[in-house]
C-alpha cells in the first residue's frame, strides 16, 4: 500500500503552498543521491518525496488526492495514472531541479542526470486528448486504444556537442560591478541547455529533427472515474530535441456520456420507473436496467407513487475501492389522460369507495422526508 503523501513530506492537510515547497526541499536535500551515493533506499525516498510534491504543490491534483487518495492518479497499472508507477530521476530534475537552488552545484542534478555542469535533459511537451466513456464503462473500467499524433525524433538525426557552451548547457558571463567582478551562469541560447546541436538530419525532419507520427496508445481506465478527471500516460507525449532527451506525457481527460435512463449522482444512480395505475394497485414485477445488466424487481400491491426502492451495490464503484454506490429506483404511478366510457364510469363509482379514499399511514413518509433520506 502506498504511503500517504502528507506523511512522506511530514506535513498536514492545512499546509500552505510555501510550507509544502519547504518540506519537499528539506526531504529532497536529505535524500539527494549526491549525499547518499549508492544508497537505493535513499534514492527511493527521494523519488517518493518528488512524487508527493508533484501532487500537493498543484491545487487541482491536491483536491483530487484529498478526495480520492492515490486511486485518483492510478490507471490500472501499466502507464496509467499521474505517476505511472513512480517518477524517475529525469522527471524530477526536469520539473523540480530549481528547488534545490545552489545546494548541489546549481544544477540540481547528479551523475548522468545533470551533474554540476548544468547540462539538463530536455523533456518534451505534453499532449492532451479527451476520451468519452459510457456509464457502463465508468462502472466497470475499460481499456481504450487511441491514435495519437505526436512529434518524435526522426531516424538518422545526429547530434554534436554545442560549441558555444562546450556541452555544459550553460554559458558564463562576467560582469564588472561596484562590488567587483561577478560571474553568472545562464542557459545556453544556442542549444537550449541540452549541450547538443543537430549535426545532420533527414530531409523530412523539421529544424529540431522531429517528424509527426501516428502512435496507437492503450489506456487502462479504472472503474469509478468522474467527468473531468485527468489521467496521465507517461512518456506518450512529444519527444524533445537532443540525444539525451525524454518524451512528455499524454494527459487524458475523461468525458462521461449521459445515459438514456440512469442518472449519476456521485457513486449512486437514479432511475425513474413508471408503472400503470392497475400495476400499482395489483402489484407487479418489472425488468429494469442497471450498469451491470438487466435485473427484475418486485413491486408489492398498493405501492405508492414516489416510493424509492434502494438496490444496494448496484451503483458506481468507488475509485478508492470502498465498495459501490446504490441504485435508487423512483416509482411513478402513471395517471391515464384519456378514458373510454366504461373506464370513466368505473372511476366515477370509485370516487366514494372507501378503498379509493386516501388514508396515508404514519409510516408513509412525505416527499421532503424521502428527499432527506435519499441524501443522508
Amino acid at each position: 500500500m502506498k504511503k500517504d503523501f502528507y506523511e512522506i513530506l511530514g506535513i498536514d492537510k492545512s499546509a500552505t503552498p510555501e510550507q509544502v515547497k519547504k518540506a519537499y526541499r528539506k526531504k529532497a536535500i536529505e535524500y539527494h543521491p549526491d549525499k547518499n551515493p549508492g544508497d537505493k533506499e535513499a534514492e527511493e525516498k527521494f523519488k517518493l518525496a518528488a512524487e508527493a510534491y508533484e501532487v500537493l504543490s498543484d491545487s487541482d491534483k491536491k483536491a483530487r488526492y484529498d478526495q480520492y487518495g492515490h486511486a485518483a492518479f492510478e490507471n490500472g497499472g501499466g502507464g496509467g495514472g499521474f505517476h505511472g508507477g513512480g517518477m524517475n530521476m529525469d522527471d524530477i530534475f526536469s520539473q523540480f531541479g530549481d528547488i534545490f537552488g545552489s545546494a548541489f552545484g546549481g544544477g540540481g542534478g547528479f551523475g548522468g542526470f545533470g551533474g554540476g555542469g548544468g547540462q539538463r535533459r530536455m523533456k518534451g511537451s505534453n499532449l492532451r486528448i479527451k476520451v468519452k466513456l459510457t456509464l457502463e464503462e465508468v462502472a466497470n473500467g475499460v481499456e481504450k486504444k487511441v491514435k495519437v499524433k505526436r512529434k518524435v525524433q526522426a531516424q538518422g538525426v545526429n547530434y554534436k556537442t554545442c560549441s558555444t557552451c562546450n556541452g555544459s548547457g550553460q554559458v558564463m558571463k562576467i560582469t564588472n560591478t561596484i562590488l567587483g567582478r561577478m560571474q553568472t551562469a545562464s542557459t545556453c541560447h544556442v542549444c537550449g541547455g541540452t549541450g547538443q546541436i543537430i549535426e545532420s538530419k533527414p530531409p523530412q525532419a523539421d529544424a529540431q529533427g522531429m517528424i509527426l507520427q501516428d502512435d496507437a496508445v492503450s489506456i487502462k481506465i479504472p472503474a469509478g472515474v468522474t467527468d473531468g478527471m485527468q489521467l496521465k500516460v507517461s512518456g506518450k507525449g512529444n519527444d524533445a530535441p537532443g540525444g539525451n532527451s525524454i518524451p512528455g506525457d499524454l494527459i487524458v481527460a475523461i468525458e462521461e456520456v449521459e445515459h438514456d435512463s440512469l442518472k449519476r449522482e456521485g457513486e449512486n444512480l437514479h432511475l425513474d420507473l413508471y408503472i400503470s395505475f392497475a400495476e400499482a394497485v395489483l402489484g407487479t414485477s418489472k425488468e429494469i436496467e442497471t450498469v451491470g445488466g438487466k435485473v427484475r424487481i418486485k413491486l408489492e400491491d398498493g405501492i405508492q407513487s414516489g416510493k424509492i426502492l434502494r438496490l444496494k451495490g448496484k451503483g458506481i464503484p468507488s475509485i478508492n475501492s470502498y465498495g459501490s454506490g446504490d441504485l435508487l429506483v423512483h416509482v411513478n404511478v402513471w395517471t391515464p389522460k384519456a378514458l373510454n366510457k366504461e373506464q370513466r364510469q368505473f372511476f366515477e363509482k370509485s370516487l366514494t369507495d372507501e378503498n379509493f379514499i386516501p388514508h396515508p399511514e404514519k409510516s408513509d413518509k412525505s416527499f421532503f422526508e424521502k428527499v432527506k433520506d435519499m441524501f443522508s
